[in-house]
């Protein structure tokens, strides 16, 4: 891991933020970024602080312009890029006709636009290297979409049409594309919703830490597999949805995303 250069979206919290302390305690020379650049400079000092090799980008991945000035800085900095972590993501929960279409429209802008832009900026460089990895960091839902998450678990399918379309085209080079399915992680994303939604979700079915996550990626980097369920639970999921569909339709009730609170106006919140 010592020699390799990773860049990281959405590495100010969560399993972002826990990808880039694993990969950094690792050894690998780490590219964060996000918007808020204040969250961004406390991770790089901490890091630092325990000799950890961090550069700090401010980015947007709804941006193009933001992900190539991304991918260069790792460049300029660290002399190559070897993988790039697309793990900037926002959720919406609600049924279908009470999702505004601002919300949708950011989904699509974040969760899919961003992770197009962030792979399509790093692949230049990976083809003039040789080598590479793009790694999305998906979610269960998008190979089984829950009630209440229609359109996050829609975002997250075109990920992974994304990353099964670029492993056809990398088939026997050294460029590798992977996906990552966590399921519902300890991190601030429902806070996130609740403040600029109003709207507080109950999420039930299995839980696991960012740090678990972290490390099935930093395994996944060492040794590159297409596909990486952090909770194995959640595999027979996957293949139960394709084989047993309806079963599955049925089975799926008990996780759906359900709202167990709203703000006086039930609207989005600047």
């Amino acid at each position: 891991m010592t020699s390799r250069v990773v860049a990281i979206t959405g590495a100010s919290a969560g399993i972002g933020r826990a990808c880039a302390e694993r990969l950094a305690a690792d050894g690998a020379a780490v590219v964060i970024s996000a918007r808020r650049v204040a969250r961004l400079h406390e991770i790089a000092a901490a890091l630092r602080a325990r000799g950890g090799r961090v550069h700090v980008v401010q980015a947007d991945v709804t941006r193009p312009d933001d992900m190539r000035a991304l991918v260069q800085s790792a460049v300029d900095t660290f002399g190559r890029l070897d993988v790039m972590i697309c793990n900037a993501g926002v959720g919406y929960y609600g049924a279908l006709d009470e999702t505004p279409p601002d919300a949708m429209r950011r989904l699509v802008d974040v969760n899919v636009l961003g992770t197009m832009y962030a792979a399509s900026a790093a692949l230049p460089v990976f083809r003039r290297q040789g080598s590479g990895h793009v790694i999305a960091m998906c979610s269960i839902s998008g190979r089984r979409g829950v009630g209440g998450a229609s359109v996050y678990s829609a975002t997250k399918a075109a990920q992974i049409g994304l990353i099964e379309g670029l492993r056809a085209e990398f088939a026997g080079t050294n460029i590798h594309a992977s996906l990552i399915y966590p399921v519902t992680a300890s991190t601030e994303f429902r806070d996130v919703h609740f403040r600029e939604y109003g709207r507080q979700v109950e999420a039930a079915g299995p839980r696991q830490t960012p740090e678990s996550v972290a490390a099935m990626v930093a395994g996944c980097i060492a040794n590159p597999v297409p596909e990486v369920y952090p909770s194995r639970k959640v595999w027979w999921l996957a293949v139960l949805g394709v084989v047993a569909p309806a079963w599955t339709d049925r089975f799926v009730r008990r996780y759906e995303r359900r709202v167990v609170s709203r703000s006086s106006d039930g609207g989005p919140r600047s």
